[in-house]
């Protein structure tokens, strides 16, 4: 496994090789960092679903590296999805559209439907053009485990089982693409980096997905995005155990017996609480801490997202 400096283009063009001869490149996106290879090729899909120890029934996200390469992978795109595709693209938003048959089942999950979408991050969009194929990828992470949004966190967890790292710094987002299925719909089935406010300006109200045992969409299980150390959203009157408490604070706490403190945003930024949420957890779960507490954010705009994650996060420990 090597760790390349993502914006050197000798070292796209080597990733670019690895991806189309099947291999495993982690690069980052302006979300989180991904696991990616070819999206066409069910071998090398398969090792991404080995290496991270996910389950098979829930579907990936295909990256293009142009609009236009949605063609490729999906059946029809209505007017709606190429308004969003024109607002939001590069960008932070999926697009769960019908797929073609070419594109192999186990992409996504055995569902006639198919994840997309064009992310902005240079390193990215260099890459996926380079290899002149979709690419298929989830977070660089172990399944269920926090999403990284440096090096070091996938250098912790997932180490030797890649092919190649590319390394382009910390994500700017730091949470997930918002996901949006047209069918049936339009529904929101993740909150993620694009709010859900600015997508129903083109497509008038959402409908909200539900939680299923099998997923229509990549992190749709009831819980996920979890820290080792357990972890409990802030109820007003909750008692804290004894032990030794993490908190995960919006803004600057007031005190309270905590042996390690996190602030996603001393101003009180929803954007810039977004972009800090898995770093912070990642610090907070490397602290020797017997429980992290979370602050709520309020829930608009991308605190929609932080929310998910804590939800999702805390119902791993809450399923016990």
């Amino acid at each position: 496994m090597k760790v390349l400096w993502g914006f050197d283009q000798k070292a796209i063009k080597e990733a670019s090789k690895v991806i189309r001869e099947g291999g495993l490149v982690v690069f980052p996106t302006e979300t989180v960092y991904g696991l990616g290879t070819d999206a066409f090729n069910a071998m090398a899909v398969a090792r991404i679903f080995e290496v991270k120890g996910r389950p098979r029934f829930d579907p990936l996200i295909v990256h293009v590296g142009w609009p236009e390469e949605v063609r490729r992978l999906c059946l029809k795109v209505d007017e709606r999805a190429w308004r969003l595709i024109e607002r939001f693209w590069p960008g932070p938003l999926t697009l769960v559209l019908p797929k073609r048959p070419e594109v192999p089942d186990i992409v996504t999950a055995g569902l006639r439907t198919v994840a997309v979408r064009m992310p902005s991050h240079p390193v990215a969009l260099a890459l996926i053009r380079e290899s002149k194929t979709p690419v298929a990828a989830p977070s660089a992470n172990t399944f269920g485990r926090l999403s990284p949004t440096r090096v070091e966190h996938v250098l912790g967890d997932l180490g030797e089982k890649v092919d190649l790292i590319l390394d382009g710094g910390p994500c700017p987002i730091g949470v997930e693409s918002t996901i949006v299925a047209l069918e049936d719909g339009p529904r929101l089935l993740r909150p993620g980096g694009v709010p859900a406010e600015e997508i129903e300006e083109i497509t008038g109200p959402l409908l909200k997905g539900g939680e299923s045992r099998r997923p229509q969409a990549p992190g749709n299980l009831p819980s996920h995005y979890s820290p080792q150390t357990p972890l409990m959203v802030l109820r007003e009157g909750m008692r804290l155990p004894e032990g030794r408490i993490g908190l995960l604070a919006f803004r600057e706490p007031k005190g309270g017996p905590y042996a390690a403190v996190e602030v996603l945003s001393p101003r009180g930024d929803l954007k810039e609480a977004a972009s800090r949420l898995f770093e912070a957890l990642h610090r907070l779960d490397a602290s020797g801490l017997d429980l992290i507490v979370a602050e709520p954010v309020p829930e608009e705009g991308l605190g929609r997202a932080i929310m998910d994650r804590l939800r999702k996060a805390q119902g791993r420990w809450k399923r016990g």
